[in-house]
């Protein structure tokens, strides 16, 4: 695997270091220069098998499986350039909390959590750059490249597949906030329980929307704060679908103002002048009991200051 091609199929048997990840994210690494896009279409075609039987992207790897990887020619390996010092710096300040199993950091809006599509580090990049002797450092979950708040990065395997695990009991606590544009009037929350589909429009653009077809999507909210012509809700996640409280809220007819995507242009043109540039989601709580400790992990991660402006905007 030295140089960029396979001229023939390859055998890989997994390791210790690569047992329980996804089929996906093994191939990403093994194959460094292939596009993610062309990986899934070898895996979705079958070329890429465990076991000798046909496998999905999702198919997480055990100890002693054999992944047959097809032949196929390497992208020429991009020269990589650290992380700024400037980035690394708003990380490391950004860190709510640590121990020997997890990390939590209160992610800046508009950093991506990997990087991708044109973005050279992201903050997973930006971590193991930072920390070179540390053997370890995967994303335990997602936030939307213009979402911040809570994120957690797990350090050991171990810790990545028991919070996987208990994500799947539905043991994590995730609240976010979200300011809307409009009201419920009287209601002081709202439980919505219907399915989301993931679409690809004409032009290439992918959207979640409501759809019967879809996958279960619950988020309870709770209105935090109510204004004229807005308020400040509080969303917890039941299940955690791709932009679930974002199709939600615009579902209700309260859509997250500076949503571009799901959003109503006009609102996020009106509430720019008021100083809200960016998507107005944050995740401001994550809690859960380690199975590795035992230990409660909670964390809270406080509003960013320019939003905190706007609410006082708002309410002046």
């Amino acid at each position: 695997m030295s140089d960029n091609t396979f001229n023939k199929v390859q055998f890989v048997t997994i390791d210790e270091a690569s047992a329980g990840q996804r089929l996906d994210n093994f191939l990403l690494k093994t194959l460094k220069g292939v596009p993610r896009s062309h990986i899934y279409r070898i895996v979705r075609k079958g070329e890429v098998r465990i076991n000798k039987g046909r496998a999905s992207v999702k198919n997480r790897l055990e100890l002693g499986d054999q992944v047959r990887i097809p032949p196929l020619r390497l992208g020429e390996p991009k020269s990589r350039h650290s992380p700024s010092r400037h980035l690394q710096e708003k990380l490391q300040t950004s860190i709510l909390f640590e121990d020997e199993q997890y990390l939590v950091i209160n992610k800046p809006s508009g950093m991506a959590v990997h990087g991708g599509s044109g973005i050279s580090h992201g903050v997973i990049e930006t971590l193991r750059a930072m920390r070179p002797k540390q053997k370890f450092l995967e994303l335990a979950h997602r936030l939307d490249r213009d979402t911040s708040g809570c994120l957690l990065i797990a350090k050991k395997r171990d810790a990545l597949k028991d919070f996987h695990d208990i994500q799947r009991l539905g043991q994590v606590d995730k609240k976010y906030l979200a300011l809307t544009d409009g009201n419920w009037g009287k209601k002081t929350s709202m439980e919505i329980d219907v399915p989301l589909k993931k679409n690809t429009l004409k032009g290439g653009e992918r959207i979640v929307e409501v759809d019967a077809e879809g996958k279960n999507a619950i988020t309870r909210f709770k209105v935090k704060q109510k204004f004229r012509s807005s308020m400040l809700v509080e969303a917890t996640l039941v299940t955690g679908r791709t932009h679930q409280i974002r199709v939600h809220l615009k579902y209700a007819g309260t859509p997250i103002i500076g949503d571009d995507k799901y959003g109503n242009p006009e609102a996020n043109r009106f509430f720019r002048e008021k100083g809200v540039t960016r998507l107005f989601l944050h995740a401001h709580e994550l809690s859960f009991k380690s199975a590795i400790s035992d230990n409660m992990i909670h964390c809270t991660a406080p509003l960013d200051d320019d939003l905190q402006q706007v609410l006082k905007r708002l309410v002046g």
